[in-house]
């Protein structure tokens, strides 16, 4: 995987460091949504937001494969 934006890497190492138990999903949706929460501007719209929130997703979730 290529270099995560800081905010990519928060969410990442909030889930590694704030899970005793890989297994316990509520703590790790916990960890991810406030690591993210923690690198957006909140002076942003609740647009702006979103976006920010949905492409910090979509760089740990990496390239798509084609579907061809």
């Amino acid at each position: 995987m290529p270099e995560l934006s800081p905010a990519a890497q928060a969410v990442l190492d909030a889930v590694e460091d704030d899970c005793i138990h890989p297994d316990d999903k509520h703590r790790i949706a916990a960890a991810a949504l406030r690591a993210a929460a923690d690198h957006v501007d909140h002076d942003w719209s609740g647009f702006n937001c979103v976006d920010a929130l949905c492409e910090i997703a979509a760089e740990l979730e990496g390239p798509k494969p084609c579907s061809d």
